[in-house]
């Protein structure tokens, strides 16, 4: 690693601005100990990363271990728009070389360095002049790297690779406290969540060791744990999927994806629910739809849970309906049933984890997972979802994505 030092006149000068510098790391520091969102913590290390290297952007990286890459978390200013969830090669990039040797750099002309990846420039439409980067280093381990990208004003110093340096110490110590904070959060909810089928199955296991039990009691029983087991298994099922959403531990298949024939799969798969019931199913498919650009699997897991809740909370001899659609450069695609639609008050928590609508008849059995997982891939896809419902009169559950292909795929980190 070279910089380019100071001589001890130009060191005087600088003097106050380094001070500067440094109070606002240390009141940065203080911030990021008290910030648990991930969001937010990814935001305000590039934003800090940027602003204390004077550079033009800056940009964090996590390394995923299964395809030895490094993925871009988070950036800023013309980088925002355009790393996505792209990866570089842990084995011919700068960055992996900053993550395998845990080890500073700055190469101050990329395009006479031949570790420099070429092809993100292209893919990004960016123009990197120079590079500092720095690994985010835990105690026991590398996370990733932080990189400086185009100083604005001649070169990186000494300096700068000292203050990138603390940050990324501070920033690797926040993520892990956020990833903690989080998981403990997720785990006191699902204990939460299993208490309910563990009661009801260690009651019904003790009624069963019961010799006098009557012969129909005993099959009422046994269907109260097979639905319990059930129950058990969604929950946990469910769970590990949100999971593995919120922690990064997914990867996407970036693909196009023809959301027509992905519904009419769809429809066919939950066919099966609406007998009992006698609810039709229908859809309103826009063949002119462009296809959006992301995971197959987890947009179908996605329609999925829509369709699963259409059905769970409609009425008999209902109505299902999923419409495709663009609209402004994007592509909508909307659930409608004709059931009994969802409260004001309850419409604000629909995609809490773990919530579920109040059912007087006590007749819908679910995890309460199902649409904050919706919302997860919708989000990780660079879209949203939305709802409209009136009491008696149905729901609509509108799921938005950005048409064609985009570089706004993202998870959570990997820790």
């Amino acid at each position: 690693m070279t910089t380019k030092s100071a001589g001890p006149e130009t060191a005087i000068r600088n003097y106050p601005k380094l001070l500067a510098r440094y109070q606002q790391l240390l009141d940065l520091t203080s911030d990021l100990a008290a910030t648990f969102d991930l969001d937010t913590l990814l935001e305000r290390i590039v934003i800090a990363a940027r602003e204390l290297t004077e550079s033009e952007a800056s940009s964090l990286l996590l390394y995923d271990h299964p395809s030895h890459s490094l993925y871009f978390e988070a950036a800023t200013g013309a980088l925002m728009g355009g790393v996505g969830q792209r990866t570089i090669p842990a084995d011919n990039s700068i960055a992996g070389w900053v993550f395998t040797h845990g080890e500073p750099i700055v190469s101050d002309d990329v395009l006479n360095d031949p570790r420099f990846y070429r092809e993100m420039d292209v893919l990004t439409r960016f123009e990197t002049h120079s590079i500092l980067g720095v690994p985010l280093r835990t105690k026991d381990k590398i996370l990733g790297v932080i990189e400086a990208v185009n100083k604005h004003e001649g070169f990186f110093s000494d300096e700068d690779v000292q203050i990138l340096e603390t940050l990324a110490a501070q920033a690797a110590i926040a993520l892990e406290n956020s990833r903690l904070f989080n998981q403990s959060d997720l785990i006191a909810e699902i204990v939460h969540e299993l208490r309910t089928p563990l009661g009801a199955l260690t009651a019904a296991a003790h009624l069963l060791q019961r010799a006098d039990l009557p012969l129909e009691q005993h099959q009422k029983l046994s269907d109260t744990i097979l639905t319990e087991v059930r129950r058990l298994n969604d929950v946990s099922t469910d769970f590990l999927e949100l999971s593995r959403l919120e922690s990064g531990r997914v990867h996407f298949q970036r693909e196009p994806v023809h959301l027509g024939g992905l519904v009419q799969e769809s429809l066919e798969v939950v066919r099966a629910q609406t007998q009992s019931k006698g609810i039709s199913l229908e859809s309103e498919i826009d063949a002119s739809v462009a296809p959006v650009y992301g995971d197959r699997k987890l947009l179908k897991q996605l329609l999925l849970n829509l369709l699963t809740n259409a059905i769970k909370y409609n009425s008999q001899g209902g109505k299902v309906v999923v419409v495709l659609r663009s609209e402004e450069g994007e592509v909508l695609m909307e659930v409608r049933d004709t059931g009994r639609g969802i409260s004001p008050e309850n419409q604000t928590r629909l995609f809490e984890k773990f919530y579920r609508v109040s059912d007087s008849d006590d007749e819908v059995q679910g995890t309460g997972l199902g649409l904050a997982i919706a919302k997860r891939v919708a989000e990780s896809h660079g879209g949203g979802i939305r709802v409209q419902s009136a009491l008696g009169k149905g729901s609509s559950f509108t799921v938005h994505l950005p048409s064609g292909p985009t570089t706004e795929v993202t998870t959570r980190p990997r820790f």
